[in-house]
């Protein structure tokens, strides 16, 4: 739906066909020849920035999951999620040659830009929207679920649903640290290279975030499940 919508809104579409000339890449491979699947994302980038779009449509699907769940994690909305996301990816069409591997990885290039996006929609609404239950494709949190226990499954949940209003709750400079690091583990390096701060500022941000999920998880009535949730762990 994500790449449609790029189709109908994008004035920036203006890939070249796969015939004659233009199936040539700014490398010089033949793109029909090609397996894109076989490519790092700062190939696929160069030939879209080149032109292709078969290139470009494979680092979108390669890369647009990350982006949404980033953008997810931050705002708590699918809405703006997925608003966020075809940003990202309008940007990349436009200003893609503004990309520097030597700053580090694409990925996190393409974070920092979402997060530009998301904290520019969070000034202008002033409100995140409670996180449903279900990631991407309804597809409920299987893996941090106890199966065949209905009990343990319900904790679990509600557990999950605390943890996730506990970083939703936490100011836009705390809740960065932690999806960044804890939710898509990047280094403190590369979370600094997208936030646009010192190192050292990273570790201490998230130090004290971690800090303030637990005083948040412990503040709950349920003292017993305060106690056995460890945030960090609930987003590796």
């Amino acid at each position: 739906a994500l790449a449609d919508g790029f189709r109908r809104r994008s004035k920036f579409w203006n890939f070249c066909s796969l015939s004659g000339e233009s199936s040539m890449s700014a490398v010089g491979w033949p793109l029909l020849m090609m397996n894109l699947d076989a490519l790092t994302n700062e190939d696929l980038l160069r030939l879209a920035v080149a032109g292709d779009e078969a290139a470009f449509t494979a680092l979108y699907r390669r890369l647009h999951r990350n982006v949404y769940r980033f953008a997810l994690q931050m705002s708590g909305s699918r809405s703006v999620a997925e608003d966020v996301t075809q940003e990202v990816f309008l940007t990349l069409v436009r200003d893609g040659s503004r990309f520097d591997p030597e700053r580090g990885r694409l990925l996190a290039f393409l974070f920092g830009i979402a997060r530009n996006h998301v904290l520019r929609r969070s000034e202008r609404e002033r409100l995140f929207i409670q996180m449903d239950e279900t990631d991407e494709g309804g597809q409920a949190n299987m893996v941090l679920i106890t199966e065949g226990d209905p009990l343990s499954e319900l904790t679990r949940g509600e557990m999950i649903a605390r943890v996730r209003a506990a970083v939703l709750a936490l100011p836009a400079h705390y809740r960065e640290v932690v999806v960044l690091c804890d939710l898509h583990e990047m280094s403190y390096g590369e979370a600094a290279e997208v936030i646009g701060c010192a190192l050292g500022t990273v570790r201490s941000r998230l130090h004290r975030a971690r800090a303030m999920l637990i005083d948040k998880l412990r503040g709950a009535n349920d003292e017993t499940t305060s106690r056995a949730v460890n945030p960090a762990g609930c987003f590796a």
